[in-house]
């Protein structure tokens, strides 16, 4: 039997796309999965479906900053929550950072792992710009990127290939039913299922047929 065929929607401007990220990063070796990193566009999938960003209801964007608090240490993702997360992603545009991860996904497939996981390292965990082309820079310097592979990304990222490759991806992940972030896509017999969320995937695993070992799969089992 092939493997079942797991496709992820992502922004990096999504914290909980990085969590959704790094489980599904430890488990596309454990279970019988081709992961495929779909880079795309939240501010394109909002738009498109009329949907608000929640944090514009006040007691959720309470219980939210609360939430991802928790999620991070139970993911063992190293994010971190400063006072005005909120209004560092709506005041945040991260289409030139998703071109450009979505120029790399074009030309060098293997950096696509390591640049994303950097790009949300940089804003979510260091709280700094990821929009300006310095920034942009020192995430691919971090990443190991060579400046003559930088300087030929940066030139794609204005390029009608990169511009329509994250429209069209974010237009995949719209027809799939997605309206935010992460947006998980399997395909079992030929079926497409959605997931929204880094919550679901225990459900994803019940979907494939696999077993669900927490969010992180090779951690010793707390003793009782």
């Amino acid at each position: 039997m092939g493997r079942v065929v797991v496709e992820l929607f992502y922004d990096v401007v999504s914290p909980y796309s990085w969590l959704g990220f790094e489980v599904l990063c430890r488990y596309q070796h454990i279970w019988n999965i081709d992961l495929r990193f779909r880079p795309a566009l939240l501010g394109g999938i909002m738009q498109s479906t009329g949907n608000k960003p929640p944090a514009m209801l006040p007691k959720r964007a309470e219980y939210l900053r609360k939430d991802i608090v928790r999620m991070a240490k139970y993911y063992q993702v190293p994010l971190a929550v400063p006072e005005d997360v909120f209004q560092r992603i709506l005041g945040k545009n991260s289409l030139g950072a998703m071109r450009f991860i979505t120029a790399i996904d074009m030309t060098q497939p293997k950096y696509l792992e390591p640049l994303s996981r950097e790009f949300w390292l940089r804003f979510w965990s260091q709280h700094e710009d990821i929009s300006q082309v310095e920034s942009i820079l020192a995430v691919a310097e971090k990443t190991g990127l060579s400046s003559e592979l930088t300087q030929k990304l940066l030139e794609m990222i204005s390029s009608p290939e990169v511009k329509n490759r994250l429209k069209d991806t974010t237009e995949e992940a719209i027809k799939y039913g997605a309206f935010g972030m992460p947006a998980v896509v399997t395909h079992v017999n030929g079926k497409p299922h959605l997931f929204f969320g880094s919550d679901r995937l225990e459900l994803l695993a019940s979907i494939i047929g696999e077993k669900w070992l927490g969010p992180v799969p090779s951690a010793p089992s707390p003793k009782l």
